[in-house]
């Protein structure tokens, strides 16, 4: 593979992921599916395995530094009512791990053999597409949790155990913990917010098992694609959540799942009747 080719598509894959990690539209779908078209290199490679762990890692930092002053207010030392309000976030950030951490462990080999098939990518877009908008439509929003140190542990818990779902690729983790948190009582913005807070300690010990596991044996072009991916993957995720945090202020997420359900049909169509 000539050097500029694997370098744009590095670009592509890093914007793909930047564009798609914290929307509910599946960035694992979207990347199992850019992959097979852009065809970076071999699915089983070990740079494959490295690429997609580092550009999802560079999402994790654009959360930590976009919410910096949540995660650590400059005041978190000398004013206690501060500290206890940002303690009770980690506490409950660390509640709804849980079941990712326990429940990731024991499937994480099925989970890398549903990647590579695009039609679980497909049924994993629908269905929650349809659930996306189902819930939006039909549950009533009344008396809702505004704040993360309002929500109880036992509902922190439970969105924990929406984000296990998203071990099936085509869910989005972000789908499924912010239909989690609109179903056990959540404002859009406290559920997208969790979301956010949920996806650092969840993505990070995913990255680092597929780090431990598939090692960094790459060759200098490969590292530099990799680079590239983090950086662009970086920039797009941080105005995306920015973007995004504005967007829900305003507006449901239903547009999100008729997104799912278009693009779910699509790769059918593609993988079914047109890749022959």
């Amino acid at each position: 593979m000539m050097a500029e080719g694997i370098f744009w598509k590095a670009a592509v894959l890093g914007i793909i992921q930047g564009l798609t990690e914290f929307l509910p539209v599946s960035s694992t779908g979207h990347l199992v599916i850019a992959g097979k078209f852009l065809e970076i290199a071999p699915e089983e490679s070990t740079f494959c395995a490295m690429f997609n762990i580092v550009v999802q890692l560079s999402s994790i930092l654009a959360v930590v530094i976009y919410f910096r002053k949540q995660l650590l207010p400059p005041d978190f030392f000398r004013d206690k009512t501060v500290r206890e309000g940002t303690l009770a976030l980690y506490y409950r950030v660390c509640a709804a791990v849980l079941p990712a951490l326990g429940i990731g462990y024991l499937i994480k080999d099925y989970v890398e053999e549903w990647q590579k098939n695009p039609y679980v990518v497909a049924g994993a877009l629908f269905v929650g597409g349809i659930i996306l908008i189902f819930i939006e439509k039909v549950m009533k929003r009344e008396k809702v949790i505004e704040k993360v140190a309002l929500l109880p542990y036992g509902k922190a818990v439970g969105v924990g155990f929406f984000q296990c779902i998203a071990m099936i690729p085509g869910v989005s983790r972000s789908a499924a913990t912010i239909i989690g948190g609109l179903a056990l009582g959540a404002s859009r913005p406290l559920a997208a917010e969790f979301s956010f807070f949920l996806a650092i300690p969840t993505m990070a010990a995913a990255s680092g098992y597929a780090l431990l596991k598939h090692g960094g044996n790459l060759t200098k072009e490969e590292w530099i694609a990799t680079l590239i991916g983090f950086v662009v993957s970086f920039f797009v995720s941080w105005g995306v959540i920015a973007w995004l945090m504005n967007f829900i202020r305003k507006r449901t997420f239903q547009a999100f799942g008729y997104y799912r359900i278009f693009l779910a049909l699509l790769v059918v169509v593609y993988f079914l009747w047109l890749k022959k």
